[in-house]
C-alpha cells in the first residue's frame, strides 16, 4: 500500500500468473489524478485481482469500495488483504463473475463516483463492449470510469454515451478515463 491509513502494509498475492498487479508507477499516477475526487467517493473495482486498487482508494479516503473478483485463487487473498489493511468497514468483496455483479449492482440502483476496470489485457475491449450499458447505468452523473489496458490497444471511445476524456501511457500500460 502506497499511502493513506494502510500505508506500508504489504498485500498478499496468489502465486502464479493469475494476476497482473498494477505497477507502482501506474498506481501513483492514477491516485495523483484521482485525489481531488476520492474523499468519501463510492468506488467500484472490477477484475480486482488482489484488491490493491480498491484498497488503495479506501486507504486514501474513499467512502465505500466494492471489489469484484471471481478467480478462486484471488478471492482468499483479497479477503486477507481487507483484514490486513483494517479496512473492513469501508470495503466489500463480491466474489462473482463481473458481468453478473454489474447486473446485480445495476438492479439494486447503486451509483458509483469512480469505476476502475483492469480486465485481462488481451480481452479488454471485448469485455467492455459487453459491459458498457451496465457500467453507464452504474456511473454517477459526474462520475469517472477508468480502464487500465495494454498501451498497444487504442483508447477508443465507448459505443455508448461515455466519452473518452483522457489517456495516459506508462510503459506498456495505458489508463483511459471516460465520463458521461
Amino acid at each position: 500500500m502506497i499511502a493513506g491509513s494502510a500505508r506500508g502494509i504489504p498485500l498478499t498475492a496468489p502465486r502464479g500468473p493469475s494476476t497482473r498487479p498494477t505497477g507502482d508507477r501506474v498506481k501513483e499516477a492514477l491516485f495523483s489524478i484521482l485525489m481531488p475526487r476520492l474523499p468519501e467517493a463510492s468506488f467500484l473495482d472490477l477484475f480486482a485481482g488482489t484488491g490493491q486498487i480498491g484498497l488503495e482508494a479506501a486507504s486514501r479516503g474513499a467512502g465505500q469500495v466494492i471489489l469484484v473478483e471471481n478467480a478462486s485463487q484471488c478471492v482468499p487473498a483479497i479477503r486477507e488483504n481487507i483484514t490486513k489493511t483494517r479496512l473492513t468497514d469501508k470495503v466489500t468483496l463480491m466474489s462473482a463473475d463481473v458481468f453478473a455483479a454489474v447486473q446485480r449492482l445495476r438492479h439494486s440502483g447503486r451509483k458509483f463516483d469512480i469505476i476502475f476496470l483492469d480486465p485481462p489485457y488481451n480481452r479488454a475491449y471485448a469485455m467492455l463492449s459487453r459491459l458498457a450499458d451496465g457500467l453507464q447505468a452504474l456511473l454517477a452523473p459526474a462520475g469517472l470510469l477508468i480502464l487500465e489496458h495494454d498501451a498497444k490497444e487504442e483508447a477508443q471511445a465507448f459505443v455508448t454515451n461515455l466519452k473518452l476524456s483522457r489517456s495516459c501511457q506508462y510503459g506498456t500500460a495505458m489508463l483511459s478515463f471516460y465520463q458521461l
